[in-house]
């Protein structure tokens, strides 16, 4: 059986779209937000929605329509549209400027959780503020900020 380049195009894009299809996450949910993301290298303030699976977070925020930052953040690295996937630790050093944030900072931050291990926490679970060194961190019910005075990384988030 002589096969054609034609229908071996066809069979190669069909194996490569579903096997792209296979590793796509399921997103449990999906909720609308205001997001500010400003770091020294990356700078939006823009609604966007902020998408969960089992073992991974997608921030996506979006100007006049269009997709302008896609964050997606995995167990071992992140993945952002402006840059290609990283490590956390080199996540951290190249995008939010250092190297001393823990690995599980902004899946920590995303996902309304304590960082640094819950050093210096006050409040409850969905309630809480966090102040170490230049950093304030703070989770109030639909509202999360993280702000570092020393390199000036802002992270906020208001759920709609």
């Amino acid at each position: 059986m002589k096969i054609s380049w034609k229908n071996s195009i066809y069979i190669a894009s069909a194996l490569i779209i579903s096997g792209c299809a296979g590793a796509m996450p399921v997103y449990k949910e999906s909720k609308s937000s205001f997001i500010i993301f400003k770091t020294p290298t990356l700078k939006y303030a823009d609604q966007g929605f902020i998408s969960k699976a089992n073992s991974e977070t997608k921030v996506e925020i979006y100007s006049n329509g269009q997709s302008v930052m896609r964050l997606r953040i995995l167990p071992s690295q992140v993945c952002i549209t402006q840059f290609k996937c990283m490590d956390k630790k080199e996540f951290n050093k190249k995008v939010l400027a250092s190297a001393n944030y823990p690995d599980n900072l902004i899946e920590n931050i995303f996902n309304a959780k304590p960082i640094f291990n819950g050093k210096n926490l006050k409040g409850s679970s969905n309630n809480f503020i966090q102040k170490i060194g230049t950093i304030t961190y703070s989770v109030n019910g639909k509202n999360i900020s993280f702000y570092d005075k020393s390199n000036g990384d802002k992270i906020k988030v208001r759920y709609e």
